[in-house]
């Protein structure tokens, strides 16, 4: 007879708690359902029209006239020539510039932003003063940096190359954003000027949330302070330096405005998103140019779910271990 109503106990608190979990679920459903069909009038929309577009003839004088042609923006044969976005040697010159701009800038704010991180978890006066201040390049709008980086790199009134000039590493001015050997060097600077407080401001986040114990227990044992970092501080806060890496790494990908500002139409740093607004706005190819646009979406997602199942997979090592 116990054991009859300890079960009918047991089974009654499972039921109840099935039935909350249901309730939350709906609710937390109804609250994310204006969300979610505000981002699919948004941002789903667009996505669906420009792939529609990119199987199209489509062009920016008359729309309304386009014809729908299949995958021949991508790829086209015509008396034994290719055609389409996939043969194009600007195209694959675009992505080489995109995934090199994205490996080197984010790569170096990754580990510059660990280091001011690290600097900035620290106790010394004056700390809270130094983290409004590390933060002011990440709050200038990217069309200002641009410019104001474009002229402090002007070959004739840039104060970069008067500094360089004054102290004798230059013997004369170099026009950094035009010349193809630097061009990409110098959009990556200002990009890692710019973005490495946004990298330095999630791992200090990470670092503020780690219990103090363990530092504690690793300083009365005589750890190695190196070692403490290595295999207690890295492994702990790698969930979020990989959560600002997919970030960064997204935003990277789909650079538009530091280029385009700094270098314009330039072949030696011209990114899929440059590629693709030439072919829309210039070449006035909306279908060509939208199918460009599709392969860069393509080309974010795949890499954004590489990184994120390989993020995942070296969290479940660690765990297991």
């Amino acid at each position: 007879m116990t054991l009859a109503l300890q079960q009918d106990g047991t089974a009654t608190r499972k039921a109840k708690r099935s039935n909350l979990s249901s309730a939350r679920l709906r609710a937390a459903w109804l609250f994310l359902a204006p969300m979610m069909i505000a981002l699919a009038a948004v941002a789903g929309w667009p996505l669906l029209r420009t792939i529609w577009l990119g199987f199209t003839d489509a062009n920016l004088i008359d729309l309304s006239e386009s014809q729908f042609i299949g995958f021949e923006n991508y790829l086209a044969f015509y008396d034994g020539e290719a055609y389409g976005v996939l043969v194009d040697a600007e195209w694959w010159n675009a992505v080489w510039n995109t995934l090199w701009f994205s490996v080197i800038s984010v790569g170096l704010e990754t580990l510059f932003g660990l280091i001011i991180a690290l600097i900035l978890n620290a106790e010394f006066k004056g700390r809270g003063l130094v983290r409004a201040a590390v933060l002011i390049p990440w709050a200038i709008p990217t069309i200002v940096s641009a410019k104001m980086w474009g002229w402090m790199l002007h070959d004739q009134f840039g104060v970069i190359n008067e500094i360089l000039l004054g102290v004798g590493i230059l013997s004369e001015p170099v026009a950094w954003t035009a010349d193809p050997s630097t061009a990409m060097w110098a959009v990556i600077m200002v990009d890692v000027w710019k973005t490495t407080p946004f990298m330095a401001l999630l791992t200090l986040a990470a670092l503020q949330m780690l219990p103090g114990d363990i530092y504690e227990a690793a300083r009365v044992d005589g750890i190695n302070p190196i070692r403490v970092f290595f295999k207690v501080t890295l492994p702990l806060i790698r969930p979020a330096i990989i959560v600002a890496v997919i970030f960064r790494s997204l935003d990277a990908l789909r650079v538009f405005d530091l280029i385009y500002v700094l270098t314009s139409n330039s072949t030696s740093t011209m990114s899929m998103s440059v590629y693709a607004r030439q072919q829309l706005v210039d070449f006035q190819e909306v279908g060509y140019g939208s199918a460009a646009a599709t392969l860069l979406f393509i080309v974010i997602a795949l890499l954004t779910t590489i990184t994120v199942v390989a993020g995942g997979l070296k969290s479940g090592e660690g765990d297991q271990a």
